[in-house]
């Protein structure tokens, strides 16, 4: 019998590895062996993957998700350069119908935008990108604008306070034709131009005459930082009829400083003296929570006096109790939008713009093996327990349209906020102030 079993053994060992090896030759012959070896088609792979894993959503909002892979992988396969196999993977990834689920490229702003913020909160976002950004910062050379295409023309949307293209005179609704006589690429145009002059030719109006060519110095930004540099340098009060209104331009409220940063300057320092507040939440990006509103909620009642050694005293109030508006646009996305829902629904002051983007889901962003950028929503958003804010977005209070083609700087949305402010019947006035 013990003969019997290990000639068996041994009978069945030669065959399982007879059958190993055909399959290894079969395999090493395949046709499909080089077309998986291609880095796009690992990157797809490792695309589909992680958001079969991770999508917040386990039926994929009502999508056969394997079948779309297979929709999509001999599209990818044909790709011949990475930003071809980004349009890919983005048209796959939007069957989804999911906002916070996008692939981004080294090829665009938003994919050191959306590291930067997310970098200072994730220990393994740190490790991971040590590979890519050895020094250990998100780093990228722009002038700190926004764009958006209509029908082919590239226009200004939005322009970061003190950024180089806010110094040099470059305006919302600007149409931008080149840069140094080549087509505008928000990345190619000023790589490894920091420091050097870049002249950019913009059209300001419909007329063809009305072009004219601007002298610009990119910058390094350092993703981490840049939106609240920008915040710190869109703060201005605005003195009209006797009133001083401030305004500050939120550019993300994705993490603590920005917060605190606001804070600051409402209690303690440029604001604290405004008669009213414009709270801009316009474009840039979302993060952060509803803790933003708890300084307008005039609820609570709580201040602290200082009475120095002279007997001067000094009394701040956590809260603010004086008017504020808040704008908000397409561009207000995310918790953004929870802001000025609850702004709303507290009855704080009133919201003014044009409806929010609707993209109100949490998202996590997921590094690939090439150093592209995947953007995953990973949890579902309700507030108030069952409102969903996704695909819907927030209504405003008072709606003004801003048409962005050759507005030459003009912001009738902001000029709303500072009128609705001043109208304000609790406004003190310079009498009331003076006692």
């Amino acid at each position: 019998m013990r003969v019997f079993r290990l000639s068996y053994f041994k009978h069945s060992a030669r065959v399982l590895i007879l059958s190993i090896c055909i399959l290894l030759v079969l395999w090493l012959s395949s046709p499909l062996l080089p077309i998986l070896a291609k880095p796009q088609t690992q990157i797809f792979e490792q695309v589909w993957q992680t958001v079969n894993d991770n999508f917040y959503d386990p039926k994929f909002n009502g999508v056969d998700w394997l079948a779309i892979k297979k929709q999509y992988q001999p599209q990818i396969i044909k790709t011949n350069s990475q930003k071809d196999v980004a349009i890919v993977i983005n048209q796959m990834l939007s069957q989804l119908k999911s906002s916070h689920t996008r692939f981004y490229t080294q090829d665009e702003p938003a994919y050191y935008q959306l590291l930067g913020i997310f970098l200072p909160r994730s220990s393994e976002l740190q490790k991971q990108l040590k590979q890519f950004f050895p020094k250990g910062k998100v780093e990228y050379t722009g002038i700190g604008l926004f764009t958006k295409d209509i029908n082919g023309r590239t226009f200004i949307s939005s322009i970061l306070d003190d950024s180089p293209a806010a110094k040099a005179g470059l305006k919302v609704g600007d149409q931008i034709l080149n840069v140094n006589g080549s087509p505008y690429h928000p990345i190619q145009s000023f790589a490894s131009k920091a420091g050097q002059t870049v002249n950019i030719l913009i059209q300001r109006s419909p007329a063809a005459n009305s072009q004219q060519e601007i002298a610009v110095v990119p910058q390094v930004f350092d993703a981490s930082t840049m939106f609240l540099q920008a915040q710190t340098a869109s703060i201005e009060l605005i003195e009209q009829n006797g009133k001083k209104v401030g305004y500050v331009h939120i550019w993300s409220n994705a993490a603590d400083p920005y917060q605190q940063e606001l804070q600051d300057e409402l209690i303690y320092g440029r604001l604290k003296n405004a008669d009213g507040l414009v709270l801009d939440l316009r474009d840039g990006w979302g993060g952060g929570d509803v803790s933003y509103l708890n300084i307008f909620n005039t609820q609570h009642n709580l201040s602290v006096t200082n009475i120095l050694r002279n007997q001067r005293r000094y009394t701040y109030n956590y809260q603010w109790k004086k008017p504020v508006v808040m704008l908000v646009n397409e561009g207000s996305r995310s918790s953004k939008e929870i802001l000025a829902f609850g702004f709303q629904q507290n009855k704080i002051g009133a919201v003014i713009g044009t409806q929010t983007a609707g993209a109100v889901l949490a998202g996590r962003p997921y590094l690939m093996r090439d150093g592209s950028l995947l953007y995953v929503a990973v949890t579902n958003v309700f507030v108030n327990g069952n409102q969903k804010l996704e695909g819907k977005g927030v209504i405003p209070d008072i709606n003004v349209p801003f048409p962005l083609e050759y507005a030459q700087g003009v912001d009738p949305q902001k000029q709303k906020a500072i009128e609705t402010v001043l109208q304000t019947q609790t406004l003190p006035t310079e009498k009331s102030q003076a006692n």
